[in-house]
């Protein structure tokens, strides 16, 4: 491999880190437990800390699923040159840099895939519409499904026909049920999930054994929440918060690295020395710092800038944020969670407080961010391939 490739790969591993970084500092590192932040459950420095770590996490175990859709299923036919990798995520770190530093929540999932479309496009390559179909029905669809839950959760959670004791628990129930199925890669030879995990030593049939965990384990979190609601409502109404907040860190990470680290796996193909693996752990590690350096002004944007937030309300907001999250998850497609977490607040606060519950000019303005920041993005990419002659 001559200098010159070893430099381009060097620094796309390096523009890579820097996304990486930009993603904790913003969509990764404030959205997540910016409800909890505005609900006062926890301080918005220990939620930096926090989000960090729990991001991490989630982008080591169930970051390959949207990397892989990133760096391979976006365009068919050709690979991005280790120019076009720099390129496009410069244009993504680029634009959400200029979100956070203007406190508006840039959508990553929109700029780097942006980007990368333009580029692939730009030099030679074919549009994967199937793929594109997907990505376009989530993002479309994340708002009414995110926002019409939370406003369905909203709207019942204070009702005195819908008692707490019953209504929580049967929500941190759903929650558990969804957790004991999430797949994480250290589960792979044993089924992926706790609880095909736990099935393979059961003496029933695997699928009945699976159901049957995952029953058990929501009944279990159920149970607990309802205990520790019962004992002390408020605060267990914030210990509960608290939990899905990390739930939604944890998503993020898994959904976040992918678009910061998805355009370098082609790269690797050549290279057998460097494992996947290790790249999601440099990412990771690039959201953790992020998270912790940076993180702190985008959460109080979120938190405070868009809705005064209670524990209902903020639950109402972290239950949908995590299941379409998860979703995302599973079928490899990058989204937003600057876009999932606002709908569910809006989608709250409409609940709540009817139009007064949100601001219409803020939320204009970052939807308007939203749409021009896929645009700018694939214009900045597709030119940039021109202007350095590789289309």
């Amino acid at each position: 491999m001559d200098p010159t490739t070893i430099l381009l790969f060097a620094l796309a591993a390096v523009t890579s880190l820097f996304m990486a970084w930009v993603i904790g500092a913003g969509s990764s590192g404030a959205t997540p437990f910016a409800p909890a932040v505005g609900a006062n459950a926890i301080s918005t420095m220990r939620a930096a800390f926090v989000v960090g770590i729990l991001g991490f996490a989630g982008a080591v175990t169930q970051g390959a699923s949207v990397s892989e859709a990133v760096g391979r299923g976006l365009v068919h036919g050709v690979s991005l040159p280790p120019s076009g990798v720099i390129v496009a995520l410069l244009i993504g770190a680029g634009l959400m840099a200029t979100g956070i530093s203007t406190g508006y929540p840039i959508a990553t999932a929109f700029t780097v895939t942006g980007a990368v479309i333009g580029i692939g496009l730009a030099i030679g390559g074919e549009p994967a519409w199937a793929k594109y179909v997907e990505i376009g029905g989530m993002w479309l669809l994340t708002p009414f499904v995110g926002g019409g839950i939370a406003y369905g959760i909203a709207s019942v959670l204070p009702r005195p026909d819908v008692p707490e004791h019953v209504s929580v628990p049967l929500l941190a129930g759903l929650v558990g049920v969804v957790v004991a199925n999430l797949e994480f890669v250290f589960l792979a030879p044993v089924g992926g999930t706790v609880a095909a995990a736990g099935s393979s030593v059961v003496p029933i049939g695997s699928a009945i054994a699976a159901a049957v965990i995952s029953l058990g384990v929501g009944a279990f979190v159920g149970s607990v929440v309802r205990w520790d609601t019962a004992r002390d409502e408020i605060g267990g109404l914030r210990r509960f918060l608290l939990v899905l907040g990390g739930l939604v860190a944890f998503s993020a990470g898994a959904s976040q690295v992918g678009l910061a680290v998805g355009p370098l796996l082609p790269l690797l193909d050549g290279l057998s020395v460097v494992s996947p693996v290790v790249v999601l752990l440099g990412g990771g590690l690039g959201i953790l710092v992020g998270s912790w350096t940076s993180a702190p002004r985008m959460i109080k944007a979120v938190s405070q800038e868009y809705a005064s937030l209670g524990p209902r309300r903020s639950i109402a907001t972290l239950v949908p944020s995590f299941l379409i999250a998860q979703t995302a998850v599973l079928l490899g497609v990058p989204v937003s969670f600057n876009e999932i977490v606002v709908s569910a607040i809006v989608g709250s606060g409409l609940a709540v407080g009817g139009s007064s519950g949100v601001s219409p000019r803020k939320l204009g303005v970052t939807v308007l961010a939203w749409i021009a920041s896929f645009v700018v993005a694939f214009g900045l990419g597709y030119g940039s391939m021109h202007l350095l002659g590789l289309h």
